[in-house]
């Protein structure tokens, strides 16, 4: 298995155990509210997600660089719904 997906994997995990929806997980680490996360908040959710302290930042910018359709450097809900969508097509 990739890093690639040991990553996608422990966010599943994250969001399966501890939240009803992925939206309520979105909503959790959204912390400003304004309906994006940045990319403290993402670092965030990787912590939660146990992905280690040494990549999270660079791991935060790969996860941006790769769902950010819209180009703005944040990650909206119909972005984070596709990466969280890409994870299940995969279990």
């Amino acid at each position: 298995m990739s890093t690639k997906d040991d990553i996608l994997n422990k966010i599943h995990l994250l969001i399966a155990t501890n939240f009803s929806s992925p939206k309520d997980a979105y909503n959790f680490f959204d912390e400003d509210g304004n309906g994006k996360l940045n990319k403290n908040e993402i670092v965030k959710l990787l912590k939660e997600a146990e992905i280690s302290g040494f990549i999270r930042g660079m791991v935060a910018s790969k996860l941006i660089e790769g769902y950010d359709k819209e180009g703005d450097e944040l990650i909206s809900w119909s972005e984070f719904k596709a990466a969280v969508d890409e994870i299940n097509e995969k279990k």
